[in-house]
């Protein structure tokens, strides 16, 4: 009861917030329907109050918010904006569009999961099990944003090839490459934990009995993925909360009508009704998710509690670490390469006798649609989004360390639910979009891992013996914290917080890409990715850098890690 009521406390503050935007905004709500609906008359102060009185938005912020609430039991989403219509149809139409696309990619993340697990599946069955198959592959592939993936594909499949439609939504076709895009990652990272899960069912005796016995391969295998599922469920509900933040730059990319796109549209134009309604809805279905993994989970225990305690996800043996170290020493190099090449060059010059003009000695990347240097504007923008995620990183290692020596698990749960991308939506409809509004936004989710590794290490530290005999011999609370405790905890949630920084630079290119991040003509490589996409077809050189730049951060977040832990060969 206590855990229902602190989750319920956390997930109504999130959506009080929500129900405040239209007070929280930095613009006033009434010039915003006046230019939209009313552009032929004067914004005089008799004019903005006569509306704000029309839209209830004459009060304070009880007021706002319980007009709000009010709606939402008697189910009135309020009403648009900029088009004074009802905001409930449309948005029940997005909510279908984006539940399809959802339940599409989670067929794609499942067979692709399921895929990785094969062969280890195959063998564990026939008690030839010797190593486990998905490793640092299918990491890599879990550290791509979904827009990149997307990227790519339309840009080769849909573009290049021809093979599937680029934009639109209706039928099966136009599903393909959006489920797909938002599949992938998921997918990998299931496929991964069920890699690293399966070996643990398979060495329990109820497999060597059932070998014994002359159980078929196929049975035994049904029954190991049975035995991992309860441990990898709240994992599939987080794959499911990442999905409502990817489905928003997927979406906006294949012009999908659904929740995503809608929010993006809203938050823009600060339509602030329609932006509450889309949030709400992809909030609710986060929790939705989580919830149902973890009854799901609860279910499975029954029979396996028979069992013994589950085995726990461990990390995939991954190649050994002197070869893990020099990829990720000649990766790193690479990138700096270009990136220390991209900043001697001048990222706003514009020639426009060279406008998508291929790779050439004078531009070794080509140029954009402007004739603008694409060397010089990745590296410029490499280093614009690398200081704002250090600078991003330090600030949510304060914030976890302190949320963790609180205990603050409810808040650190719900936060931990909540995908960047929904917390840049909201961030918008208060600030509007720009540079230090993606970065406030990524804040307000990011701490929360690292918050939750401190509250773990910190009642391991308090547990510890030499904590007990540190107050035998009359330590004092203080004596403890700064002596015992915090040696065992700062130190592995700042490597933690350090290996996080090409994650936090990911989560910033995902907002440029969707336009909340740092505004033109600055560069930044999600904002290059958005900016050069109309140009695929005639120039993909345009569009593959700045992916192939984002696939290769994600990639060196994962070798980094694997180094860190010091991985051994298979």
């Amino acid at each position: 009861m206590k855990y229902l009521a602190g989750r319920l406390g956390a997930l109504l503050a999130v959506v009080a917030v929500i129900g405040l935007l239209p007070w929280l905004t930095r613009t006033d709500p009434a010039l915003t329907i006046l230019h939209a609906r009313y552009a032929d008359r004067p914004p005089t102060p008799d004019v903005l109050d006569a509306i704000r009185t029309e839209t209830g938005l004459d009060g304070g912020p009880l007021h706002v918010l319980g007009g709000w609430a009010s709606g939402l039991l008697h189910g009135d989403l309020g009403e648009s904006w900029v088009s004074g219509q009802p905001v409930g149809p449309d948005v029940t139409s997005a909510l279908g569009v984006s539940l399809t696309l959802m339940g599409a990619s989670l067929l794609v993340a499942g067979l692709l999961a399921l895929a990785l697990a094969a062969g280890t599946l195959r063998k564990g069955a026939r008690r030839r099990l010797t190593t486990t198959r998905a490793g640092v592959g299918a990491a890599a592939l879990a550290a791509l944003p979904e827009f990149l993936v997307a990227a790519v594909l339309v840009t080769v499949l849909a573009v290049q090839l021809g093979w599937f439609p680029a934009l639109g939504w209706g039928g099966p076709a136009e599903i393909v490459l959006p489920a797909v895009a938002m599949g992938i990652p998921a997918g990998a990272l299931l496929g991964r934990l069920l890699d690293d899960a399966l070996p643990a069912a398979f060495a329990e005796p109820w497999a060597r009995a059932a070998t014994a016995h002359g159980m078929r391969p196929p049975r035994i295998a049904a029954h190991a993925l049975r035995r991992t599922l309860p441990a990898l469920l709240p994992q599939i509900g987080l794959a499911v909360v990442g999905l409502t933040g990817g489905a928003v730059a997927v979406e906006t990319l294949y012009a999908i009508p659904g929740l995503g796109g809608t929010a993006l549209s809203a938050a823009l134009a600060q339509d602030l009704p329609v932006l509450q309604a889309c949030v709400l809805l992809l909030l609710l279905l986060g929790v939705a998710a989580g919830l149902a993994a973890r009854l799901g989970s609860r279910a499975l225990l029954g029979p396996a509690r028979a069992d013994g305690a589950l085995p726990p996800l461990v990390a995939p043996h991954l190649p050994a670490r002197r070869a893990v170290v020099a990829g990720a020493a000649v990766l790193a190099a690479l990138l700096l390469a270009v990136i220390a090449a991209g900043l001697l060059r001048d990222p706003l010059h514009a020639d426009t006798a060279a406008r998508l003009a291929a790779p050439s000695p004078a531009h070794p990347l080509g140029t954009d649609s402007l004739g603008r240097d694409i060397l010089a504007r990745l590296g410029r923008g490499a280093a614009t989004t690398v200081l704002t995620a250090v600078a991003v990183s330090a600030v949510t290692l304060v914030l976890g360390l302190l949320a963790g020596f609180l205990r603050a698990g409810a808040l650190t749960e719900t936060a931990n639910a909540l995908p960047a991308v929904l917390s840049g939506l909201v961030v918008a409809g208060i600030a509007g979009p720009g540079p230090w509004g993606a970065a406030a936004a990524v804040t307000v989710v990011a701490w929360a891992p690292l918050a939750a590794h401190t509250a773990a290490l910190h009642a391991q530290e308090r547990a510890a013996p030499h904590v007990d005999v540190a107050r035998a011999l009359g330590a004092g609370p203080w004596h403890r914290l700064r002596r015992h405790v915090l040696p065992g905890v700062v130190p592995p949630v700042v490597r933690h917080a350090v290996l996080r920084v090409p994650a936090i630079a990911l989560a910033l290119a995902s907002l440029g890409f969707l336009g909340l991040g740092t505004p033109a003509p600055d560069p930044e490589w999600g904002r290059m990715l958005s900016e050069n996409m109309p140009y695929a077809e005639r120039a993909p050189w345009a569009v593959l850098a700045p992916a192939a730049a984002l696939a290769a951060l994600g990639v060196l977040a994962v070798l980094t890690t694997a180094a860190v832990r010091g991985g051994r060969r298979r």
